[in-house]
């Protein structure tokens, strides 16, 4: 096993992998799989771990520190629980990589999706695992699990062992931690097994390409949603009407569109939350958001006689902040008479309000007349495509020198930033990370122009991008050697 020379282990330290998720979803027992040890306590009774555990494992030629956490719950301050969930956080905070685990056999409950968003809003690297996959049992929470907004899950058993090479595979490419160092170390098995790891990354990639796209439509009451999708699906599936509202539960409908498969999911409409009274209407606004967090691509639609209102950007800003591909149709385009104008009124607004996202795409369509569907279809084809796009690692360092010289970090107190590498971990969407130094004085400007340019030399508009800056060395270098 190669090993980091002193001067090497000073300059990056050790990864650190927080295990967390509510209680009895498997979190020791895929503890001590990584370990290799059976240090930490296994029972069906919940609540069995209440400290913090931390034990090395390695990944690849590279150790890492694991933590082991306390099932998260929804507890009275100054509970037993309380403090345990305290823990959890504190370990959530300093870790490098989040696993959040479910238990695929019961499905998403109600306390996942609150602490999925705990996870998503630490803005740490995370990956969604589902344990207890093995068999069929399994199958409806895998596919549920998409819907909290971490990304596509890693099927796994923890107690079979089953998933665990793929995991890991996982885990090394959100840390930095390429299995390439390890190939080089193979002499002549390099070549075969750098072509197998490919493979298999696209035989996965293909497999998630192969499912029904789920795209849900959203909207402000009254846009068109339902005529839209009855539109698509080409029958009268939804109820229609004047009156908005008449949608309340987010209902999905599976169709084929140029051999492509499509799950399409309706949703009531969303209105601003303080014009919010009835009940009903708080559900139905939760199902729409929940159906968002779901899906795929989000086709925002929006009524032409009413143009882009406060409302519909708030909408759009919701979509891009969870991280999901967005289209935007314009619905009634028919009834429009000055349409250039209108067009080009409702390009600069989302040019200036949508500035996050440079280039979404915008179609104008008629639901109604059922006009202008082939674009949208094709809008959203194109945008899914781009939302799984990944770029190649030595591209991404070439344009990275590019970028650097055309615009070198600024200095901070004296001392000049230096950016050393920068790889994709994941896509869905595009998740770039970049090593460097004192990365929490990158000012928020540079991060935007490395953004943009991302955006524009890679060409991925319309879809968001995040980039992550830590602290560290190329972690593909040669380890220097003592003597050298």
């Amino acid at each position: 096993m190669a090993s980091f020379s002193d001067e090497r282990a000073d300059e990056i330290s050790v990864p650190t992998i927080a295990i967390v998720g509510r209680p009895n979803v498997g979190k020791s027992t895929l503890f001590n799989r990584l370990t290799g040890r059976p240090t930490a306590l296994v029972s069906d009774m919940p609540g069995l771990t209440r400290d913090r555990r931390e034990g090395e494992a390695e990944l690849g030629s590279h150790k890492v520190v694991l933590i082991d956490t306390a099932g998260l719950e929804e507890a009275a301050a100054g509970s037993i629980q309380a403090r345990m969930r305290e823990q959890s956080e504190q370990a959530i905070a300093q870790a490098g990589l989040i696993l959040f685990v479910i238990d695929a056999r019961e499905g998403v409950t109600p306390a996942d999706d609150v602490f999925a968003r705990v996870v998503r809003s630490a803005g740490q690297p995370s990956i969604l695992v589902a344990n207890k996959c093995e068999g069929r049992a399994g199958q409806d929470g895998f596919y549920e699990a998409y819907e909290l907004g971490l990304g596509a899950p890693i099927p796994i058993s923890a107690e079979h062992g089953e998933g665990i090479g793929e995991l890991v595979s996982d885990m090394m490419a959100a840390l930095g931690l390429h299995e390439e160092t390890r190939l080089r170390e193979r002499g002549s098995r390099r070549g075969a097994d750098k072509d197998a790891f490919r493979m298999e990354q696209e035989a996965r990639r293909q497999r998630v390409l192969d499912r029904p796209v789920r795209v849900t439509i959203v909207g402000r009451p009254n846009a068109g949603k339902s005529t839209l999708v009855n539109a698509l699906i080409g029958e009268d599936r939804m109820i229609t009407g004047p009156e908005p509202g008449l949608t309340r539960d987010s209902v999905s409908t599976d169709v084929t569109i140029e051999g492509r498969d499509l799950r399409l999911f309706d949703t009531a409409g969303l209105r601003r939350k303080a014009k919010i009274h009835d009940k009903a209407e708080k559900l139905s606004a939760s199902d729409t958001i929940r159906a968002i967090r779901f899906s795929e691509v989000v086709v925002l639609l929006i009524d032409a006689e009413r143009g882009i209102e406060h409302q519909d950007l708030t909408i759009a800003d919701m979509v891009v902040k969870e991280g999901r591909a967005l289209v935007i149709a314009v619905n009634k385009w028919d009834v429009v008479t000055e349409k250039q104008a209108q067009l080009k009124v409702l390009r600069e607004a989302l040019r200036e309000r949508l500035a996050q996202v440079p280039g979404v795409k915008l179609v104008t369509i008629s639901a109604l007349a059922e006009k202008g569907l082939e674009g949208l279809t094709r809008a959203i084809f194109e945008t899914y495509e781009l939302w799984n796009r990944r770029v190649s690692t030595p591209a991404l360092n070439r344009w990275l020198q590019e970028a650097l010289v055309r615009h070198a970090p600024p200095a901070v107190a004296g001392r000049r930033i230096k950016i050393r590498y920068i790889t994709q971990p994941s896509a869905r969407p595009p998740t770039f990370i970049a090593f460097c130094s004192r990365a929490e004085q990158v000012p928020q400007s540079y991060l935007r122009y490395l953004t943009n340019s991302l955006r524009e030399v890679f060409d991925l508009p319309g879809v968001p991008i995040r980039l992550n800056l830590r602290k560290g060395e190329n972690p593909f270098a040669p380890s220097k050697r003592r003597g050298k």
